[in-house]
This record gives structure tokens, sequence and C-alpha cells, in this order.
């Protein structure tokens, strides 16, 4: 897990052990499953884990607070994030059971107590949440409508409360048509591979 060690070097021994298994459980669901392209499974770290650890570049999700994870398919970004945030509540969740499954396997494996999975669609969900996350699932429009109502009331939620949405190449004329405000945050700002140079975090406020 050398990207991960060399960009976040504040991990704990705990964590990296965590990010190694989680490296080893992945390749092993993914034989099952296809989680994700066979033919990404060489840059797991960097395309997969690295990218879903992007969100915490822009934003520190807050002590006790709550995150949405909508169509986390084989777990990302939420299971990196949960390693990485310990002191956070992941909601994981997606409408292909035998992914989510899968995922639960891996959250048990890895010990992590602070995330749970569920097959279900983030319209038909009742919690509220601090934050939502995902990577790239639908079009902005169309994935707002999902989550728009799925927020903590201003008053009690976390700072810098909101979506953050992973997504690639000009997106211009997505944000236009959500008609949301959306700051767009260029990923090079953060990382040097090759593979970041059209990847974005879009920040849309709760």
């Amino acid at each position: 897990m050398n990207l991960i060690n060399h960009y976040f070097p504040h991990l704990s021994d705990h964590q990296r052990q965590q990010f190694q298994q989680l490296d080893t459980e992945f390749r092993d669901w993914n034989e099952r499953l296809n989680l994700v392209a066979r033919t990404d499974v060489d840059n797991l770290e960097e395309r997969h884990f690295l990218h879903s650890l992007a969100i915490a570049k822009v934003v520190e999700f807050a002590p006790g607070s709550s995150v949405l994870d909508v169509g986390t398919g084989g777990g990302l970004p939420g299971l990196p994030l949960a390693i990485l945030f310990p002191e956070v509540k992941f909601h994981l969740v997606d409408s292909i059971g035998k992914k989510i499954r899968a995922v639960q396997e891996m959250a048990h494996s890895l010990h992590l107590t602070n995330l749970t999975a569920e097959q279900i669609r983030a319209e038909q969900l009742r919690p509220k949440y601090d934050y939502v996350v995902s990577r790239a699932v639908a079009r902005l429009a169309t994935f707002h409508t999902w989550i728009a109502h799925r927020y903590k009331p201003r008053h009690e939620a976390a700072p810098n409360s909101g979506l953050y949405y992973l997504k690639g190449g000009d997106l211009t004329e997505e944000i236009q048509e959500s008609g949301l405000q959306a700051t767009v945050i260029d990923l090079p700002d953060f990382f040097q591979e090759p593979f970041f140079e059209t990847k974005k975090v879009v920040v849309v406020p709760a």
C-alpha cells in the first residue's frame, strides 16, 4: 500500500494493516463477483482505494458524524473511508444484494464496527446523514434527487455537510443541467499519478 502510505503518512499501524487486508479480501471477492473490472485489479490501490480516499483530501468528516455511500457496489468509496475515519459511522447502500453481502463480509473480516451495508435504494432510506458520498453512479441532476432529503437539518448537521461526488471528465454541462451550487475540486491538486488527471470531487452543500 505504498501510494496510500505516501499520501496519508499519518495512518496508524492498525490502519495500514487494514488497508493491506482490504487489498487481499477485495481481490478474493473480485475473483468471484467482478466488483471492479478485471483489467483494473492490477491498479486496485491507485484506481479504487486511493481514488475513494480522495474525498478525505477535500473534507474531514467530523467525529461522531454519519456518512451515506450510495451505489457502493463493492464498497467504494465507503470501505477505504471507514478505515480512514474510525470515529465516523458509515452506511453503504446498493441495490445489488450479492455485492452488499461481499461488503458485509469484508467489513466483518476487517473488524470495521463503524460500517453497515444494506441492500436498498437511496430513495427508500429513512435515516438522515451529515454527508453523502458516491462514485459516479448517475448524472448529478438525477443523483441529487435521490439524496436531497437525506440530510440532517442544518442546526444538527456536522460542519461542511453535503454531497462529495467522485466524477471524471468535463462536468460543466452536467453541473449547469443540475442547477446546483456545486464546487469542482481537481484531484491532480493532491495526487500526481496520470490516472487522476481528469478526476474530480464535486461538492454540493446540503
